[in-house]
């Protein structure tokens, strides 16, 4: 990329992706801040990355690389989301040990000494696993709730319930997701499929500090299709075995229609006709949309397009604005 011949290597790095998060800006920097410092003096880096924001979140983010070295502030070409947004800051952050937590402050910067400390114990990954989830609607809570217990019964990797990206990473952990060249990324299903020791940090997520949700239902439905789809061909088992039920009864329902044909015993009719195309061409059309979502995920893979487009870099450690492409 050119960039990290430009940025020195630290021992910890966080990596914050910011949509419209403004309002909460400062308060994020103080918090991170004082955890860094607490936890690494001087040797660490803040990069946050801009989402495509449409109100002052870049300014304000240029203003604060500008003023503090230890952050490096990343603005996208336009949205790509959450979670590509968060491999643009994995990919240019450059700690031996990542630290990824969202800009909402829900997930509280100051855990950092304890996942630090499992970390130093062995583990590869400290992931944060909520008791509670304050602030959020019942909805919120009962929809996240089911899709892990849904996914966890789906995916052929074991994926932890109740927790979200916010996780310290070493580098070797970091080095072998940045490897990984999909672009539908569901990151925390993909760290636990790297393996490695994995080890949970129990902790209560607080309410958000400012602004609104970036995940609403539209947004998580399409993050649970990205993971089962990513690491589960059960869809496509499930598409399989509706088609063999279904021929199944065909055939039945064939062996009966036959029957009534030799005993004369025809009613004319189109009721049952209509009611049983209409079934059978819903859940034909419900099969074919599982394998589109499969075609689909495969047609944008094989294009081999950037995974995203890095606008502009602000960093004060390198003493210029750097543009960037990945």
């Amino acid at each position: 990329m050119g960039i990290a011949a430009n940025i020195r290597r630290v021992g910890l790095s966080v990596v914050v992706p910011c949509f419209d998060e403004e309002t909460g800006l400062q308060e994020l920097r103080r918090r991170l801040t004082a955890a860094c410092r607490r936890q690494m003096g001087d040797d660490y880096e803040i990069v946050l990355i801009d989402d495509g924001s449409k109100d002052g979140t870049w300014p304000a983010m240029q203003a604060i690389a500008s003023d503090d070295r230890n952050v490096v502030a990343l603005r996208l070409a336009r949205n790509y989301g959450h979670q590509l947004a968060l491999t643009a800051g994995l990919t240019v952050c450059q700690g031996q040990r990542i630290l990824i937590i969202d800009a909402d402050l829900q997930d509280p910067p100051e855990l950092l000494p304890q996942m630090m400390a499992l970390m130093d114990q062995g583990a590869d990954v400290v992931y944060g696993q909520r008791i509670t989830r304050e602030g959020e609607t019942w909805v919120k809570r009962a929809s996240a709730w089911a899709f892990y217990r849904v996914l966890d019964r789906m995916v052929d990797v074991p994926i932890a319930a109740d927790t979200g990206d916010f996780r310290l990473m070493s580098r070797r952990a970091l080095d072998l997701l940045n490897s990984m060249p999909e672009r539908h990324r569901f990151i925390r299903g993909m760290v636990s499929w790297i393996g490695l020791k994995q080890v949970p940090l129990l902790y209560e997520r607080k309410a958000r500090y400012a602004g609104k949700t970036k995940y609403p239902i539209r947004k998580m439905i399409s993050l649970a299709v990205d993971a089962v789809t990513s690491f589960s061909t059960v869809p496509l088992r499930f598409a399989s075995h509706l088609g063999i039920i279904l021929g199944f009864a065909a055939m039945l329902y064939l062996a009966y229609v036959i029957l009534q044909w030799a005993r004369g015993d025809v009613v004319e009719g189109w009721t049952s006709v209509i009611s049983i195309v209409l079934i059978i061409g819903s859940i034909q059309l419900f099969v074919m949309g599982i394998m589109g979502a499969y075609l689909g995920r495969m047609f944008m893979e094989t294009k081999q397009r950037p995974m995203f487009v890095i606008a502009d870099i602000v960093a004060s450690k390198v003493g210029k604005k750097i543009t960037a492409a990945e």
